[in-house]
Protein backbone atom coordinates (compact mmCIF):
# COMPACT_ATOMS: atom_id res chain seq x y z
CA UNK A 1 0.00 0.00 0.00
CA UNK A 2 1.48 3.38 -1.18
CA UNK A 3 2.38 5.89 1.61
CA UNK A 4 -0.25 8.10 0.54
CA UNK A 5 -2.92 5.99 0.55
CA UNK A 6 -2.88 5.90 4.45
CA UNK A 7 -5.12 8.92 4.02
CA UNK A 8 -8.09 6.83 3.48
CA UNK A 9 -8.49 3.44 3.63
CA UNK A 10 -10.92 1.74 1.25
CA UNK A 11 -13.67 1.35 4.12
CA UNK A 12 -13.85 4.77 4.76
CA UNK A 13 -16.23 8.01 3.51
CA UNK A 14 -14.50 10.24 1.18
CA UNK A 15 -14.90 13.70 3.41
CA UNK A 16 -17.33 16.66 1.64
CA UNK A 17 -17.99 20.37 2.24
CA UNK A 18 -21.09 20.05 3.53
CA UNK A 19 -21.44 21.23 7.15
CA UNK A 20 -22.20 18.97 9.94
CA UNK A 21 -25.58 18.59 10.82
CA UNK A 22 -27.34 18.69 14.47
CA UNK A 23 -27.12 14.70 14.46
CA UNK A 24 -23.48 14.66 13.11
CA UNK A 25 -21.89 16.66 15.82
CA UNK A 26 -24.07 14.12 18.28
CA UNK A 27 -22.56 11.06 17.06
CA UNK A 28 -19.21 12.81 17.12
CA UNK A 29 -19.58 13.69 20.94
CA UNK A 30 -21.00 10.16 21.42
CA UNK A 31 -17.79 8.73 19.76
CA UNK A 32 -15.32 11.06 21.88
CA UNK A 33 -17.34 9.20 24.64
CA UNK A 34 -16.36 5.87 23.10
CA UNK A 35 -13.09 6.17 23.04
CA UNK A 36 -12.52 7.03 26.26
CA UNK A 37 -14.49 3.99 27.50
CA UNK A 38 -12.71 1.76 24.71
CA UNK A 39 -9.31 2.85 25.62
CA UNK A 40 -10.26 2.68 29.78
CA UNK A 41 -12.14 -0.38 29.91
CA UNK A 42 -12.22 -2.59 26.23
CA UNK A 43 -14.28 -3.52 24.00
CA UNK A 44 -16.12 -5.46 26.26
CA UNK A 45 -16.71 -2.90 28.19
CA UNK A 46 -18.30 -0.48 25.43
CA UNK A 47 -21.91 -0.66 25.99
CA UNK A 48 -24.78 0.99 24.45
CA UNK A 49 -25.92 1.14 27.89
CA UNK A 50 -22.49 2.48 29.27
CA UNK A 51 -22.43 5.30 26.80
CA UNK A 52 -26.25 6.87 27.22
CA UNK A 53 -25.35 7.04 30.68
CA UNK A 54 -21.78 9.03 30.39
CA UNK A 55 -23.42 11.00 28.04
CA UNK A 56 -27.05 11.53 29.58
CA UNK A 57 -29.10 10.21 26.57
CA UNK A 58 -31.36 7.27 26.36
CA UNK A 59 -30.01 4.15 25.06
CA UNK A 60 -32.54 4.81 22.02
CA UNK A 61 -30.65 8.07 21.28
CA UNK A 62 -27.22 6.18 21.25
CA UNK A 63 -28.68 2.88 19.74
CA UNK A 64 -30.32 5.20 16.84
CA UNK A 65 -26.82 6.25 15.81
CA UNK A 66 -25.19 2.51 15.57
CA UNK A 67 -27.88 -0.08 15.81
CA UNK A 68 -25.53 -2.47 17.18
CA UNK A 69 -23.02 -2.60 19.74
CA UNK A 70 -20.95 -4.50 17.05
CA UNK A 71 -21.18 -1.31 14.40
CA UNK A 72 -20.24 1.18 17.71
CA UNK A 73 -17.23 -0.90 17.74
CA UNK A 74 -16.41 -0.50 14.30
CA UNK A 75 -17.27 3.00 14.15
CA UNK A 76 -14.96 3.66 17.38
CA UNK A 77 -11.67 1.98 15.76
CA UNK A 78 -12.29 3.97 12.57
CA UNK A 79 -12.56 6.96 14.58
CA UNK A 80 -9.23 6.48 16.26
CA UNK A 81 -8.09 5.59 13.01
CA UNK A 82 -8.60 9.24 11.92
CA UNK A 83 -7.32 11.01 14.82
CA UNK A 84 -4.31 9.09 15.32
CA UNK A 85 -3.68 9.70 11.50
CA UNK A 86 -4.14 13.26 11.89
CA UNK A 87 -1.87 13.57 15.33
CA UNK A 88 1.21 11.63 13.77
CA UNK A 89 0.47 10.80 10.03
CA UNK A 90 -0.22 14.03 8.55
CA UNK A 91 1.66 16.02 9.88
CA UNK A 92 4.91 14.02 9.25
CA UNK A 93 3.78 14.53 5.24
CA UNK A 94 4.86 18.02 5.41
CA UNK A 95 9.22 16.72 6.35
CA UNK A 96 10.86 15.93 3.31
CA UNK A 97 11.00 12.35 1.79
CA UNK A 98 13.04 9.81 3.45
CA UNK A 99 14.72 10.03 7.03
CA UNK A 100 13.33 13.07 8.12
CA UNK A 101 10.17 12.28 7.21
CA UNK A 102 10.49 8.86 9.13
CA UNK A 103 11.85 9.68 12.01
CA UNK A 104 9.01 12.89 12.50
CA UNK A 105 6.75 9.72 12.38
CA UNK A 106 8.24 7.53 14.86
CA UNK A 107 8.45 10.41 16.54
CA UNK A 108 5.02 11.34 16.51
CA UNK A 109 3.81 8.09 17.56
CA UNK A 110 5.85 7.92 20.27
CA UNK A 111 3.91 11.52 21.52
CA UNK A 112 1.00 9.76 20.73
CA UNK A 113 1.87 6.24 22.53
CA UNK A 114 3.04 8.49 25.54
CA UNK A 115 -0.35 10.87 25.25
CA UNK A 116 -2.14 7.67 25.73
CA UNK A 117 -0.53 6.03 29.12
CA UNK A 118 -3.79 6.61 30.78
CA UNK A 119 -6.33 5.83 28.37
CA UNK A 120 -4.24 3.06 26.24
CA UNK A 121 -3.50 2.78 22.09
CA UNK A 122 -6.06 0.97 20.43
CA UNK A 123 -3.85 -0.52 17.77
CA UNK A 124 -1.96 -2.16 20.70
CA UNK A 125 -4.94 -2.77 23.39
CA UNK A 126 -7.31 -4.02 20.51
CA UNK A 127 -4.57 -6.18 19.47
CA UNK A 128 -4.82 -8.08 22.65
CA UNK A 129 -8.15 -7.84 23.27
CA UNK A 130 -9.61 -9.56 19.93
CA UNK A 131 -6.90 -11.95 19.01
CA UNK A 132 -8.96 -14.37 19.69
CA UNK A 133 -12.58 -13.21 18.88
CA UNK A 134 -12.71 -13.44 14.92
CA UNK A 135 -15.45 -11.61 13.36
CA UNK A 136 -16.31 -7.75 11.82
CA UNK A 137 -14.50 -5.94 14.67
CA UNK A 138 -11.24 -7.45 14.89
CA UNK A 139 -11.24 -7.60 11.02
CA UNK A 140 -11.64 -4.16 11.14
CA UNK A 141 -8.92 -3.90 13.36
CA UNK A 142 -6.59 -5.55 11.47
CA UNK A 143 -7.00 -3.44 8.42
CA UNK A 144 -6.32 -0.64 10.36
CA UNK A 145 -3.03 -2.01 12.13
CA UNK A 146 -1.64 -3.09 8.54
CA UNK A 147 -2.52 0.18 6.93
CA UNK A 148 -0.31 1.61 9.44
CA UNK A 149 2.61 -0.93 9.58
CA UNK A 150 2.70 -1.00 5.28
CA UNK A 151 3.10 3.18 5.74
CA UNK A 152 5.85 2.46 7.66
CA UNK A 153 7.13 -0.39 5.70
CA UNK A 154 7.04 2.27 2.66
CA UNK A 155 8.65 5.16 4.85
CA UNK A 156 11.66 2.94 5.52
CA UNK A 157 11.85 2.05 1.72
CA UNK A 158 11.70 5.45 0.75
CA UNK A 159 14.52 6.76 3.19
CA UNK A 160 16.41 3.70 0.93
CA UNK A 161 15.54 5.39 -1.89
CA UNK A 162 17.21 8.25 -1.39
CA UNK A 163 20.09 6.85 0.46
CA UNK A 164 18.85 8.38 3.88
CA UNK A 165 19.42 4.44 5.04
CA UNK A 166 21.87 1.85 3.76
CA UNK A 167 20.39 -0.03 1.03
CA UNK A 168 20.83 -3.45 3.23
CA UNK A 169 18.86 -2.68 5.69
CA UNK A 170 15.70 -5.22 5.94
CA UNK A 171 12.68 -2.76 6.07
CA UNK A 172 10.19 -5.57 7.70
CA UNK A 173 12.79 -6.19 10.45
CA UNK A 174 13.18 -2.44 11.38
CA UNK A 175 9.88 -1.85 11.48
CA UNK A 176 9.45 -5.44 13.94
CA UNK A 177 12.42 -3.83 16.21
CA UNK A 178 10.84 -0.36 16.26
CA UNK A 179 7.30 -2.09 17.18
CA UNK A 180 8.92 -4.20 19.85
CA UNK A 181 10.15 -0.95 21.54
CA UNK A 182 6.83 1.00 20.81
CA UNK A 183 4.68 -2.24 22.87
CA UNK A 184 7.54 -2.51 25.09
CA UNK A 185 7.11 1.23 25.89
CA UNK A 186 3.12 0.99 26.17
CA UNK A 187 3.59 -2.22 28.54
CA UNK A 188 6.01 -0.31 31.31
CA UNK A 189 4.19 3.18 31.40
CA UNK A 190 0.74 1.72 31.04
CA UNK A 191 0.94 -1.64 33.42
CA UNK A 192 4.17 -0.82 35.21
CA UNK A 193 4.01 2.60 35.59
CA UNK A 194 8.23 2.88 34.67
CA UNK A 195 7.94 6.09 32.41
CA UNK A 196 11.74 4.90 32.07
CA UNK A 197 10.78 3.61 29.44
CA UNK A 198 9.74 6.46 27.57
CA UNK A 199 13.63 7.21 27.12
CA UNK A 200 14.49 3.49 26.92
CA UNK A 201 12.03 3.22 23.71
CA UNK A 202 13.19 6.53 22.03
CA UNK A 203 17.05 6.36 22.85
CA UNK A 204 16.71 2.20 21.02
CA UNK A 205 14.40 3.88 18.54
CA UNK A 206 17.40 6.36 17.20
CA UNK A 207 20.11 3.70 17.71
CA UNK A 208 17.84 1.27 15.20
CA UNK A 209 18.35 4.09 12.28
CA UNK A 210 21.80 5.10 12.75
CA UNK A 211 22.62 1.51 12.89
CA UNK A 212 21.13 1.56 9.25
CA UNK A 213 22.41 4.44 7.90
CA UNK A 214 24.83 4.11 4.79
CA UNK A 215 28.55 3.35 6.48
CA UNK A 216 29.51 7.49 5.15
CA UNK A 217 27.05 8.90 7.40
CA UNK A 218 27.17 6.54 10.20
CA UNK A 219 30.04 7.64 11.90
Amino acid sequence: MMIKEYKRTNKEKIDTQIPPTKGDLTKSLILDASLYLAGRDGFEGLTIGLIAKRMKMSKSGVYAHFESKENLQIEVIREYHRRFRSAVFEPALTYPRGLPRLKKMLELWTEQTISEVSTGCIYISGAFELDDKPGPVREELVLIVKTWRETLIRAIEMAMEVSHLSAKTNPFEMLFAVYSFMLGLQHDARFLKTMISVEVAKSHIKDILDANKPISDSK
